[in-house]
């Protein structure tokens, strides 16, 4: 009996040697994320398409590990430490500049794929074409899309008299194209207004007004406040325009902004280059070429508003 109980732990051990030498053989990459399990799905497919480009496959020839903040940003520089203590070979960031703020300050050595808003103006690298040290992605800054939003918005709504910018401080850079929209606003005969939010707190008391003035919004804001901000704009029965495809898909009206999911495949394609050998300072951080129109029609049939068909023939897609 002690021989086989005897021979029965010592295979076990040797398959557990066995596991932990394909595991530690296998290149491992660290995906630090601000949201939750399930809230990223879209984007870790297409960061799985861009890996597969270089020839990675999860699970095959390549192990993710992941970490959630699960909406916590105070979380992300302890998960950040995790991954740097088990080794990874290449962080990748979701949630903009938290999380890759955090990675940057949890190692110098490990190499760092992000996306951010506006990785010079963030401080994130100081030169996009080559960052140098160990961090590369996609910077976000585009300021014309925050005009093309108003744009859209006054063609939705054309009788609207007040439009107001929601900024949440989920992208440092709008400060750069709010001068642009304001004056566009006053050329339209439109008051204009910017709002700045900090707490939950403050977007309640914000939609409130807004929706007592009979305003329009374009909201800046991280997708993980979708739900949140979509309901309070169809509570108060604003017509809201915001920068990701997330909201009009939980019931926001319209979403016009850089494509995601097309983020992801770059940031998926540098990791399984830097796994075979790139250095991310010479990779130089990309800067948006695709964006997407989505509108929800149920909502504006909610909201009393025809879209007009110059607008649907122009959608990336039409929510029904």
């Amino acid at each position: 009996m002690r021989r086989r109980e005897f021979l029965l732990a010592a295979t076990a051990m040797m398959a557990a040697r066995a596991v932990r030498a394909q595991q530690k053989a296998m290149p491992v990459v660290g995906l630090l994320s601000s949201a939750s399990p399930g809230q990223i799905d879209a984007y870790l497919a297409a960061f799985r398409q861009g890996l597969a480009e270089t020839g990675y496959v999860e699970g095959q020839n390549v192990s993710i590990e992941y970490r959630w903040a699960e909406n916590h940003y105070d979380r992300l520089p302890g998960l950040a430490a995790q991954l740097v203590g088990r080794e990874v070979d290449v962080i990748a960031t979701n949630g903009g500049e938290p999380s890759a703020f955090a990675a940057k300050k949890a190692t110098s050595t490990i190499p760092i794929v992000f996306h951010a808003g506006d990785a010079i103006a963030d401080g994130l690298v100081s030169n996009l074409a080559r960052p140098g040290g160990n961090l590369t992605g996609v910077s976000l800054f585009a300021p014309e899309s925050l005009s093309k939003q108003f744009q859209l918005l006054s063609e939705l709504v054309p009788q609207a008299k007040l439009i107001a910018l929601v900024d949440t401080g989920a992208r440092p850079s709008v400060a750069a194209a709010v001068g642009e929209v304001e004056a566009a606003a006053r050329a339209k005969g439109m008051q204009f207004q910017l709002i700045t939010v900090a707490t939950d707190r403050d977007i309640e008391v914000a939609y409130a007004t807004l929706g007592q003035l009979r305003a329009t919004a374009l909201v800046s804001a991280d997708g993980t406040r979708a739900d949140q901000l979509v309901a309070l704009a169809a509570r108060h029965g604003i017509p809201a325009v915001y920068n990701q495809r997330v909201f009009p898909t939980a019931g926001g009206l319209l979403s016009y902004g850089v494509s995601l999911p097309a983020v992801y495949v770059i940031k998926g394609n540098y990791s399984g280059r830097i796994l075979k050998g790139a250095k991310p300072g010479e990779l130089p951080v990309q800067q948006p070429d695709k964006f997407e129109l989505v509108i929800n029609l149920k909502t504006a049939k909610t909201l009393g508003l025809t879209v007009p068909q110059s607008l649907l023939a122009r959608a990336d897609e039409v929510i029904e």
